[in-house]
């Protein structure tokens, strides 16, 4: 995983998890976004 591609995805577990207990759809949302730009960077740095 590149750096930037692991700090959005924890960042975005975090905010899914947060907006889990809170109540908060938009917030839970908003984490899947940032898991998924993880992802895509990862993808586009060429690592798994």
């Amino acid at each position: 995983m590149s750096a930037e591609g692991s700090t959005d995805s924890v960042k975005g577990k975090v905010k899914e998890a947060v907006g889990k207990v809170t109540g908060n759809d938009r917030l839970k949302a908003s984490g899947k976004t940032d898991q998924a730009k993880g992802t895509a960077k990862d993808a586009i740095s060429g690592d798994k």
